[in-house]
């Protein structure tokens, strides 16, 4: 479906939800002035909702009101997050305008922007060097996992208490050279772009055009060294498989 639409007349006295930001805060959908506005973002993929919310358990959840003509809004959005299991583990209030910024910066500098090009960086670096892409796969892809499942459990610290002495120091001393003065302007920049709608703007053009940009990209990603010997590695280790987040039969 194309991001931008208009609200049907035909909803009466119903209410809009949203999980994410954008098409309210960047005016893509401009919704009827009598209809709540609300959202309810899970901290998590799908999947991982859906898996927490059958053990009983749940993600936390931002919730937020743009929209409030019933007055019932705000109670709409707590009880649809508890619903999905959000209230067992935390409701987070906070705006269409902060959740929307947030989430793209935090895609693009950290968690999936910046991670792999971090990963494949490393990677190319100690092939460029002649080391074995095995060993290369070994050290920059596989083993972040245990790095941010520590993070992940007590934070920063709980994992430099967790790691050895050598590499908590090479952590300390190394890690601003590679993440440096450089890397937080550009950090700068590309939240600027977030903040002004240039993001929004270029991948809504991207979206009408086709996707021509993006598949092409996705392609070139497909075919870099790194993928190719992560699958054969993963091979070996039956285990990952055991209890997959992502099953590509079925989503």
């Amino acid at each position: 479906m194309e991001p931008t639409c208009h609200t049907r007349p035909a909803l009466r006295r119903a209410a809009l939800m949203f999980a994410h930001g954008l098409n309210i805060h960047f005016n893509l959908i401009e919704p009827r002035a009598d209809l709540d506005v609300l959202m309810v973002a899970p901290k998590g993929p799908g999947h991982t909702v859906r898996s927490e919310y059958k053990r009983g358990g749940g993600v936390p959840c931002l919730v937020a009101v743009a929209r409030n003509p019933s007055g019932n809004a705000h109670d709409l959005a707590l009880s649809y997050g508890a619903a999905i299991g959000g209230g067992r583990a935390g409701l987070i209030e906070t705006t269409f305008r902060e959740e929307c910024e947030t989430d793209l910066f935090g895609e693009q500098v950290v968690l999936c922007g910046g991670l792999v090009e971090l990963i494949r960086g490393g990677f190319d670096t100690l092939v460029e060097a002649g080391y074995a892409p095995e060993m290369a796969y070994f050290e920059c892809l596989h083993e972040v996992k245990l790095i941010v499942d520590l993070i992940y459990e007590g934070g920063i610290a709980n994992m430099r208490y967790s790691i050895s002495n050598t590499a908590e120091y090479g952590d300390m001393t190394r890690g601003k050279r590679v993440v440096g003065p450089a890397s937080r302007q550009a950090m700068k920049d590309l939240l600027a772009d977030i903040q002004s709608g240039k993001f929004a703007n270029e991948w809504i053009g991207e979206y009408r055009a086709g996707l021509p940009h993006f598949r092409e990209l996705r392609k070139e990603a497909e075919k870099h060294q790194l993928e190719e010997v992560g699958r054969k590695l993963r091979s070996f280790m039956p285990w990952l498989a055991s209890d997959r987040l992502v099953d590509k039969a079925r989503n």
